[in-house]
């Protein structure tokens, strides 16, 4: 396999023969035939544009009044650094899980900016209300969505136990990192509003935002897995058959809606005859407790087309947060918490919407807006 020749290329150089190498013979472009073409990339020297303003004042000839010229559009006075750089550096910081003390380093060298730790978390700060001016509009968005998915993660904020929650609809991931895992985070983000459908795992905080709810199969599979190998022979393996639930799900597009809701009450049949089956391990009898209590939360996925079976878009999108957790230790700062979150939410939902991480924080910075307003 070759790489796949770049379709613009930014300069092209024809490479021909002056003379036969055998005769010595002189030879003209004309002479030769194109046979064989590959590319040579580089990146050219990276440097700074910096851009001195020298602002005028005078008096006014005419009214004899004094006057002062005005700043060059979006090049006011105060900090020396533009939204591109800013752009860049979160970008770094948040998806890259670089620290500030690296971040120093990396600028100096590879970009030509110098930089001090304290200069970048200015610049951070006076982002942040661009960055949650968007985040808000991403709050919005899943508060409107009829089908929402929801997980958490623990955080590390001033030396203590955190907790980052994720929120994912099909067209907005939306971030927060609060003091608290009760449920109350939850209830006081979706205010007044309740989605149809809430997608999440047994965590009893997670239970109770939506008009049902459809538990994540992936972690109930897990559970059943876990029980097989501590021994269970009753309720577990009969349970970990009901994963071609899951396959059903996968083939929705292709299926009637009647023939989804023969699948439903197939699997609810299922469902209550393994019910009646005695685990023969603890391990197995806590997963059947467990069942039981949320018996009507596991196929809700098969008749709602826009559900998934499993929250795995929720896991995914937190993973990066646990990297960065352990990379850079967690937050010194509660607003430097807050950005964080606003700005993976900025990200997260640029990058459903076919945006890279850094066009995403360039137009959140610039006031663009992240979603088209409905």
């Amino acid at each position: 396999m070759f790489r796949a020749l770049a379709p613009n290329p930014d300069r092209i150089v024809a490479s021909v023969a002056e003379h036969c190498p055998h005769c010595e013979r002189a030879l003209t472009p004309a002479d030769q035939v194109g046979f064989h073409a590959y590319d040579h990339i580089e990146l050219p020297l990276i440097r700074p544009v910096i851009t001195r303003i020298h602002r005028h004042r005078e008096v006014c000839p005419g009214c004899r009044r004094g006057f002062s010229a005005p700043p060059p559009a979006g090049i006011s006075p105060g900090s020396p650094f533009g939204p591109d750089l800013t752009a860049l550096i979160l970008h770094l910081h948040v998806t890259q899980a670089i620290g500030f003390e690296r971040l120093v380093c990396l600028l100096d060298e590879v970009f030509g900016v110098r930089l001090s730790e304290g200069a970048i978390a200015n610049m951070l700060a006076r982002a942040g209300t661009s960055l949650t001016a968007a985040a808000e509009t991403t709050a919005a968005e899943i508060r409107r969505s009829k089908v929402v998915a929801s997980d958490e993660t623990s955080a590390r904020v001033e030396g203590k136990t955190w907790w980052q929650w994720v929120l994912v609809s099909s067209t907005a991931v939306h971030h927060l990192i609060a003091d608290s895992r009760g449920a109350a985070v939850l209830t006081d983000f979706l205010g007044e509003t309740k989605p149809d459908v809430w997608i999440a795992d047994r965590y009893a905080a997670q239970a109770g935002h939506g008009s049902e709810r459809q538990l994540c199969l992936a972690h109930l599979l897990r559970d059943a897995q876990y029980a097989i190998d501590a021994g269970d022979t009753g309720f577990a393996p009969g349970f970990h058959k009901l994963q071609r639930a899951v396959a059903i799900g996968q083939r929705r597009p292709e299926l009637k809606d009647t023939t989804l809701t023969q699948y439903r009450a197939d699997l609810d049949r299922k469902l209550d005859r393994l019910l009646a089956v005695s685990p023969t391990t603890e391990a197995g009898r806590q997963l059947a407790r467990g069942i039981r209590k949320c018996r009507g939360d596991l196929f809700v996925f098969i008749t709602h087309r826009d559900v998934p079976a499993t929250n795995n878009e929720c896991e995914r999108a937190l993973r990066p947060s646990v990297i960065f957790r352990k990379v850079t230790g967690g937050f010194r700062s509660q607003w430097g918490a807050r950005a964080y979150a606003d700005a993976l939410s900025v990200i997260a939902t640029g990058r459903l919407h076919g945006r890279s991480a850094l066009q995403a924080l360039r137009d959140a910075l610039a006031g663009h807006p992240i979603l088209v307003p409905p």
